[in-house]
């Protein structure tokens, strides 16, 4: 590929970064608006949660879908689509309905499981492997700060009274728009000699999938991804506010702003991490240092909780989990050039999938507990069981290979 279309690739990328902050505004702002949603949608606050959650059904089955879309029609039309779904899917709110609102909030996810593959499958066009992974990491970053706009900003928003029809209206329109600054940034692709000869033109929908699941490397990206994940994802963002009141005794405020400090973390995390692995040119030693780093910051909040404030221990955390980034840069080094949407879109199903699985395990074990049994020796035990899935995260990465640049060049 030609220098200056590497640029325009890079262009297109930065467009790209747009979608997903947008991906995860979206994706986390109903979350500060429940009481407004509820009288919105004419329902109960147990049932809008349900609704809420409806987002995730979409947001991995489409996961697959986006992979297989990148592959086969390239980036221009695919992202248009995400980035258009996702629009309509926030215009929907607008209509007081419970129809409209599950089916917005599953357009919502279908959209928004385009933006994070789509952002990859650019970054792999547009840059070098030498910077494929800070390219990821920074777009991880972005998305967090999504995340992190869709509660610190929208939220105080709600607060001083601005209807939350505005909001999803204007998040319509600046997706809608986006998605047309996606198709014609984004460069009309031709196929390569090398697709070519391998037959790509005429290889089925599913064969993607069939080449990637096949390769036992990109099970294991998704397995170490998913373990360092969900203590972030399940613990952190989900659980952690009512552990830090109930077991720690933290008033709502202060666990709040405790729990949110992970995402603060990634932030910084995500794309420091990969700069790193890039710059040294191997992937697994940052991906088990970053490991470590959890490990250690979770044995400090159970352990040596005095040694400083339980914020900076949970920014730590969110430092060191920028690692689960880096499989994503493994299986695309580990898999052909032809599937490189469908390896992102993979990992995010297998992602997903190991998130699914911890989560109700958890909820049994400690969630439903925490009420009866809540205290010091509560919270050591859900860490501990945090702290076991790293561990297992790291032995798994021992089977991994080693994909980055200074292996590439030794072979």
């Amino acid at each position: 590929m030609s220098a200056s279309l590497k640029k325009y690739y890079v262009i297109a990328w930065l467009f790209g970064l747009v979608f997903y902050f947008l991906d995860y505004v979206i994706r986390s702002a109903p979350a500060v608006m429940i009481p407004e949603l509820v009288n919105n949608f004419n329902t109960t606050e147990l049932k809008l949660i349900s609704m809420v959650g409806t987002y995730y059904y979409t947001y991995s089955t489409c996961s697959l879908i986006a992979g297989v879309a990148l592959d086969k029609f390239g980036g221009k039309r695919s992202l248009f689509v995400g980035a258009l779904i996702l629009g309509i899917g926030c215009l929907l709110f607008l209509i007081s309905s419970q129809v409209a609102g599950v089916s917005g909030r599953l357009l919502q996810g279908a959209g928004c499981a385009f933006a994070f593959p789509g952002c990859v499958y650019l970054a792999s066009k547009g840059f070098s492997s030498k910077s494929l992974a800070t390219a990821i990491g920074v777009t991880q970053c972005i998305g967090m700060l999504g995340g992190t706009a869709g509660q610190f900003v929208v939220g105080p928003w709600v607060e001083e009274g601005v209807n939350i029809d505005t909001f999803w209206l204007w998040s319509g329109i600046v997706t809608i728009i986006t998605a047309f600054c996606l198709f014609f940034v984004i460069p009309k692709e031709e196929k390569s000699e090398e697709s070519t000869e391998k037959g790509t033109k005429s290889i089925g929908y599913l064969e993607p999938y069939k080449i990637v699941f096949k390769n036992p490397q990109s099970w294991l990206c998704g397995i170490i991804s998913g373990l360092l994940f969900a203590p972030t994802t399940i613990f952190a963002m989900t659980w952690a506010v009512a552990f830090f009141e109930k077991d720690k005794g933290f008033v709502f405020h202060d666990a709040a702003i405790t729990s949110a400090m992970v995402a603060f973390g990634w932030v910084f995390g995500c794309p420091l991490l990969g700069f790193i692995t890039d710059k040294i040119g191997r992937r697994k030693p940052v991906l088990v240092g970053g490991a470590i780093v959890m490990i250690v910051s979770l044995l400090q909040l159970i352990y040596l909780p005095d040694l400083y404030p339980a914020k900076i221990s949970m920014f730590i955390l969110g430092l060191g989990s920028g690692a689960a980034m880096i499989p994503y840069s493994v299986i695309k080094e580990t898999n052909p050039d032809f599937v490189k949407g469908s390896a992102t879109g993979a990992i995010n199903f297998i992602t997903f999938g190991v998130t699914t699985l911890l989560s109700p395990v958890f909820s049994r074990w400690f969630g439903k507990s925490l009420g009866l049994s809540a205290g010091d020796l509560h919270f050591q035990h859900s860490v501990l069981f945090w702290i076991s899935g790293i561990v297992l995260a790291i032995i798994v990465s021992l089977m991994l290979k080693e994909t980055g640049s200074k292996a590439q060049a030794s072979v």
